[in-house]
């Protein structure tokens, strides 16, 4: 069965944004991105770039980890201002809201129902595993539904901001495993976890 991936940026302190949340890593952001935290990406992650970046990056490898990609309509917004109606082309590109009536881009799925039974219906469909972009309020949604964490910890903490799970998120303390793990020269560290099969959600 597919598992759904929160791959996510995060400080230290575990923000994934300013109060504001805005891109972190844009012109105005606070957000540094080494040279090897990106080659590591293009190179283990490449689908999670956004299109500009693997155009301007020369990336054109499909990568191995995900088909899929999953964000909540503030974080959608963010392109949307950039002028990027669809950031991920070469992913199923899913959007959770429930203020948009019409798709800004005839490939980005919008979605306004219970996003845990959408993605338990995703799971069931045959496919690379699911991507939860974010951002929190999604995240928090989708809490009990995530099977793997890839945390992309930059070396830097803001001391506050959007958090990793929204506040609205339910109180539900779980372990995890830790399975695999790069520390960059730059002090950028990838983290994986897996959630232990006995606590896996039944879907």
């Amino acid at each position: 069965m597919r598992k759904l991936v929160y791959y996510i940026a995060t400080t230290l302190d575990g923000f994934i944004a300013g109060p504001d949340g805005a891109d972190p890593t844009g012109p105005d952001g606070f957000w540094p991105l080494p040279a090897d935290y990106i080659q590591h990406i293009a190179a283990h992650y490449p689908e999670t770039l956004p299109a500009p970046a693997r155009t301007a990056l020369s990336v054109t490898a499909e990568g191995t980890h995900f088909d899929t990609v999953l964000e909540g309509r503030r974080t959608y917004e963010i392109g949307l201002k950039a002028g990027i109606t669809d950031a991920y082309p070469h992913l199923r590109h899913l959007v959770f809201s429930g203020t948009l009536t019409k798709s800004p881009d005839p490939a980005v799925e919008l979605v306004a129902t219970d996003p845990a039974q959408t993605v338990r219906d995703l799971k069931r469909q045959d496919g690379k595993d699911i991507w939860l972009l974010g951002g929190a309020e999604l995240a928090g949604a989708l809490y009990q539904q995530i099977d793997q964490l890839i945390l992309k910890v930059g070396a830097l903490t803001v001391g506050t901001g959007i958090p990793l799970f929204s506040r609205t998120a339910t109180f539900d303390p779980r372990a995890w495993k830790l399975t695999d793990h790069t520390v960059l020269d730059s002090g950028a560290a990838f983290l994986t976890y897996n959630r232990p099969a006995e606590s896996a959600t039944v879907a």
